[in-house]
């Protein structure tokens, strides 16, 4: 049983819109992709508009995470920060060598992200 789909068909005109459509898909990719770029430059102006950057000198003051260290387990009622530490070297890429109150440095390096000022 024919439906209107199957008899309504023309091949030589399905042919050209077939081309049609392949022509306005590569439009609509390079819309979509100036889109993306909007998007996306405007989620960094959002980020950097309120992100607040935080650099350490050598001599600053600081606290390193007790969950980056995993020295303390005292379960979620323990500490969270352990120190003050003292920055001893600031490395490339917000690494940094910290030393001990009790003279020794520590084993190795902190990123920035598991450091907290210490105001003392």
């Amino acid at each position: 049983m024919p439906t209107y789909r199957t008899t309504a068909v023309d091949a030589v005109h399905n042919d050209e819109e077939l081309r049609l459509n392949i022509d306005l898909l590569e439009e609509r990719r390079e819309c979509a992709s100036i889109r993306e770029v909007k998007a996306k430059s405007q989620m960094t102006k959002y980020y950097n508009a309120r992100v607040r950057g935080v650099t350490f000198r050598p001599g600053d003051f600081v606290y390193h995470s007790n969950d980056a260290s995993h020295a303390v387990a005292e379960g979620k009622l323990g500490p969270k920060w352990e120190g003050p530490y003292e920055v001893t070297e600031a490395l490339e890429d917000g690494a940094y060598i910290l030393w001990s109150m009790d003279g020794m440095i520590l084993p190795r390096t902190w990123n920035i992200a598991n450091l907290k000022k210490c105001y003392l």
